[in-house]
């Protein structure tokens, strides 16, 4: 085991004697930045000006998005971050690089932070220079900090969440419409949200007629929060349920009676699969059924919900 070197540490200075040298290495070695970020660069090219400044390397990534580069050597600053975001800006580049001899933990946290809330990919890497024994001095770039699979996961979940925040609210906004059109008195006046559900009063505070949209299917419902616990509700709901015959008869189909054991609200509800959020094409139809089952619901419970005010 006599044979094994030991990993020394060489001054980047003694390697590169200056930055715009780094810079022109940089340029013909794209491969190790590609490495280092986890990207294919296409290509990188020195000092191309924005303004009155000159970003060190723009290059471009295999899905043609710009890449822009600065290097520092160092400890990062905040003249330097200032410029990679003018740089990025100017250049409307998707990825911005930033590699720097010795990052401050502010910078770390602020690249970490600008990850999280921007549509572009940062990167900041640490650059040494490194040898064994007598060997040539060799390059060592390591990624600081990233994007990374969790935040692109984040980023994709969130492009997912304002689809469905824009297919919710559409949906709505029809099915509000249609309910204007014919002429109905308790959902009609409401606005279109992004939220599961469009809710009106039943008559008793506490209670209320809700639609509700899931992603592959929809119900309305009577929904009873009215007081602070689970037993004063039940009460509500058992009164309605001594009368389940009559309800569902006036209905005119079998409702799904949901005490919902060891939750606080109850629901009275019919519910159906032939369409939600993610059928769009289907939302015609769907609509149409909902709107129909919360006419008969609430004409089947509006006498039994008035006979509750005097219990």
């Amino acid at each position: 085991m006599d044979n094994i070197g030991k990993l020394e540490k060489v001054d980047i200075r003694k390697v590169w004697p200056a930055e715009t040298d780094f810079t022109k290495w940089l340029e013909q070695n794209p491969d190790l930045l590609g490495e280092t970020l986890g990207l294919s660069v296409q290509s990188l090219t020195r000092e191309q000006g924005a303004g009155d400044f000159f970003v060190d390397l723009v290059g471009e990534e295999e899905s043609g998005g710009k890449l822009i580069v600065e290097n520092q050597f160092g400890k990062s600053d905040h003249d330097h971050l200032g410029k990679v975001l003018t740089y990025l800006a100017a250049f409307e580049a998707s990825v911005a690089v930033w590699i720097v001899e010795t990052p401050r933990p502010e910078h770390v946290r602020a690249f970490a932070w600008l990850n999280d809330a921007s549509s572009a990919s940062f990167f900041l890497a640490q650059v040494q220079a490194v040898r064994i024994g007598d060997s040539p001095p060799a390059p060592l770039l390591t990624l600081i900090v990233g994007p990374g699979e969790a935040r692109t996961r984040v980023s994709d979940i969130k492009k997912e969440m304002a689809e469905s925040d824009r297919l919710r609210l559409q949906f709505w906004s029809e099915l509000i419409s249609k309910l204007k059109q014919r002429g109905d008195t308790l959902h009609a006046h409401l606005s279109p949200q992004a939220s599961n559900w469009i809710s009106a009063g039943a008559g008793i505070s506490g209670l209320s007629f809700n639609y509700f949209l899931k992603d592959y299917g929809a119900r309305v419902e009577l929904y009873i929060d009215r007081y602070d616990t689970e037993e004063e509700n039940r009460k509500l709901f058992d009164l309605l349920e001594r009368e389940k015959a009559s309800i569902e008869e006036k209905f005119q189909g079998t409702l799904q009676w949901q005490a919902l054991e060891g939750k606080r609200a109850k629901r009275i509800c019919w519910t159906t699969q032939s369409g939600g959020l993610k059928t769009p094409e289907k939302w015609p139809s769907l609509q149409d059924e909902l709107i129909d089952a919360m006419q008969r619901l609430v004409s089947a419970l509006k006498p039994h919900i008035s006979k509750l005010k005097e219990a």
